[in-house]
């Protein structure tokens, strides 16, 4: 009865205290579409705040997401599962680019991207700390911005990202009031350039 006592204790402290590549896996596999809040917060390597900006996002894996930037300006990027649409209100620009030249090493990737996440990123569980489990995401391929992703999961919900970069910089993503397989309309994820906006690239 002792040894069985054991055993049962050790699967559940197992299931109590799964690492944050796990939660990461169950995410992925939990939710084919989420939405949130979020709020960016921008530190160069000195730890100087240098930028802030809030806003809502969405993504529908496959492929397919949308950030939209409301403050302190507002900027709007949209991944229709082909392309990816970066417009700028204030320039009244839209930059256009073939979405797999572009998501891969970075967060878009690791929220709307396939299954296949080990494909693209090295994983490694990161501990817990500020009530939350953390995992580091490090790109396979050296063509991208991001040296390295943290991400920290409550339950299997996440709640934070950290992004740094090969300058020394840390974006901080914050998702607040995150909500799983959402019904989200398609037209979400589509794009259409503004009539007079200056279209650069493809």
């Amino acid at each position: 009865m002792r040894l069985l006592f054991l055993l049962f204790a050790l699967v559940l402290g197992g299931a109590a205290h799964a690492g944050g590549v796990d939660r990461l896996k169950a995410f992925i596999a939990g939710a084919k579409t989420a939405e949130a809040d979020f709020t960016q917060t921008v530190a160069d390597k000195n730890g100087r705040v240098t930028q802030q900006a809030s806003g809502k996002m969405a993504f529908a894996r496959p492929g397919k997401f949308r950030w939209d930037y409301n403050k302190p300006y507002e900027q709007v990027i949209v991944g229709d599962g082909v392309k990816l649409w970066l417009y700028d209100t204030d320039l009244e620009q839209v930059t256009v680019k073939s979405l797999d030249d572009v998501i891969a090493g970075t967060p878009a990737a690791l929220l709307a991207g396939d299954n296949a996440i080990e494909k693209y990123f090295a994983l490694k569980d990161a501990g817990v700390a500020d009530g939350l489990e953390w995992l580091d995401a490090t790109p396979k391929t050296r063509d991208t911005s991001f040296e390295r992703i943290r991400m920290g999961f409550k339950g299997d919900t996440l709640v934070q990202m950290e992004l740094f970069d090969f300058f020394g910089q840390r974006t901080t993503l914050k998702l607040i009031g995150m909500v799983r397989n959402p019904s989200i309309p398609a037209s979400r994820f589509t794009f259409t350039p503004p009539k007079g906006a200056d279209i650069i690239g493809e």
